[in-house]
């Protein structure tokens, strides 16, 4: 009797950001480091990264030879968007009114000197949406990550797995501010709890593990 084909256990890498801004807490990162080790049978690998321009670029690059996933999802903090924003496009280009976590001042110049001028994110971001309205999770499209170090994360980590020539889905979410962050910040400051944004990811973990994505259906809602 022929021994049966050992399956490879598939593997998620999901970052999430440290505190900026003077916040004490990242929601990316809280929700990211809540997240079971084990989802339908993938492994999850949660890594914390910098909020600076420059870093996250090696640091990407280090973490895919490291890990060789078989999916990344980078989480960030998007304060003032009320729902879980899977994003679509990442631009070559830096232009913030606030320093970065080391405090280098990006006003208007290229992420990548020489590179691509968009890279498009290659995560079924329609079924995720679609999976976290199912679930009643507050999720829209977003076809723009800024021009802070959101997206720069998202235009490196595409650029890198291109170089690589690694075939694996990739890219970017942007979730709101969680509810201990409002404080002080006036009554109509979105927010989501903790635990909805993390109930959020495990769907989109789901989708992958799952590999139904259909992103021939347009979820309900888009946002600008």
């Amino acid at each position: 009797m022929k021994e049966g084909k050992v399956m490879k256990q598939m593997k998620i890498v999901l970052t999430g950001f440290e505190p900026f801004g003077g916040d004490s807490i990242n929601p990316s990162w809280e929700a990211v480091s809540r997240l079971p080790g084990t989802v339908e049978g993938a492994a999850i690998v949660p890594v914390r990264l910098p909020v600076e321009y420059h870093r996250g670029r090696e640091l990407l690059s280090d973490l895919l030879d490291r890990e060789k996933p078989d999916a990344v999802i980078c989480v960030g903090q998007a304060g003032g968007r009320a729902m879980l924003t899977p994003e679509k496009v990442a631009i070559n280009w830096m232009d913030a009114g606030i320093p970065d976590g080391s405090g280098y001042l990006a006003s208007g110049e290229p992420v990548l000197a020489g590179g691509e001028t968009a890279y498009f994110s290659t995560l079924p971001i329609k079924a995720f949406v679609s999976a976290m309205q199912t679930k009643g999770i507050p999720a829209a499209l977003s076809f723009t990550a800024g021009t802070y170090v959101c997206n720069s994360t998202m235009y490196h980590l595409l650029d890198l797995v291109r170089l690589k020539g690694l075939n694996i889905p990739a890219g970017f979410v942007h979730v709101p501010f969680i509810c201990e962050q409002t404080v002080g910040r006036g009554p109509s400051t979105p927010s989501l709890p903790l635990e909805m944004i993390e109930a959020g990811l495990l769907e989109m973990v789901r989708c992958l593990v799952s590999g139904n994505a259909d992103e021939s259906q347009k979820p309900a809602g888009y946002t600008h």
